[in-house]
């Protein structure tokens, strides 16, 4: 099943709290799943950066030659890519605006998440987001587990959602499975940092978060 799945629908999975029915880190969602899928372009050979070719919106993406991915999600954002070169920043948002859905219906079809419809004061309908199946769940958490506390040396896809994690600030909320700690930060940092989307993701997110403090600071003296 884990060959079969995109990093991203690993890393919303591992985002997703089975208890609360929420997602962690919410408010930059989009960048962090816009991440994932430009990060497994680039571990399949879509995609490449260029280390010298980098403007306001960080490195320049650019399409590899050849035939697009054959998953419908993936092959939608290679052809973003293919469309013109554009900063890494920008795709983060371009690719991952529309992603929480779609990713969370992928969840669901696959039978490890399920969704309840119900109506609220007999008007209204909600849609509650449950977990299901946690087997697959249960296996990334101890995969993730083995290389931050363990020292197992990660393959590619585990690297690139550690570093997702890590970028996205959400990894602390893998506590109760994998306790917080300087060891923990620090092996996934090493991790974050060996990842050019990752990377980026975390430039977005800590420049979205700097701008919400700005932004409330700003309110709270006026």
């Amino acid at each position: 099943m884990r060959n079969e799945m995109l990093i991203v629908e690993d890393l919303l999975l591992l985002m997703f709290d089975d208890t609360s029915g929420t997602i962690a880190g919410e408010g930059t969602l989009y960048y962090t799943l816009g991440g994932a899928v430009l990060v497994e372009l680039g571990v399949g050979k879509y995609i490449r950066v260029d280390e010298n070719d980098q403007g306001l919106n960080g490195l320049k993406v650019h399409a590899v030659a050849g035939d697009p991915p054959a998953d419908p999600l993936l092959r939608g954002a290679y052809q973003k890519v293919a469309d013109r070169k554009r900063g890494v920043q920008t795709l983060l948002i371009e690719i991952g605006t529309e992603l929480r859905e779609t990713v969370l219906e992928r969840l669901v079809e696959r039978g490890m998440l399920r969704q309840e419809t119900k109506k609220t004061l007999g008007l209204f309908r909600t849609t509650a987001t449950k977990a299901a199946d946690t087997g697959h769940k249960e296996a990334l958490v101890e995969t993730v587990r083995a290389v931050l506390l363990d020292g197992a040396e990660p393959d590619a896809r585990t690297t690139a959602l550690i570093g997702l994690l890590s970028a996205s600030g959400t990894l602390p909320n893998l506590h109760r499975s994998i306790p917080w700690s300087g060891k923990v930060y620090k092996r996934a940092k090493e991790l974050e940092k060996g990842s050019w989307g990752a990377e980026a993701v975390n430039t977005a997110v800590m420049r979205t978060v700097a701008a919400t403090s700005v932004g409330t600071a700003i309110a709270a003296t006026s």
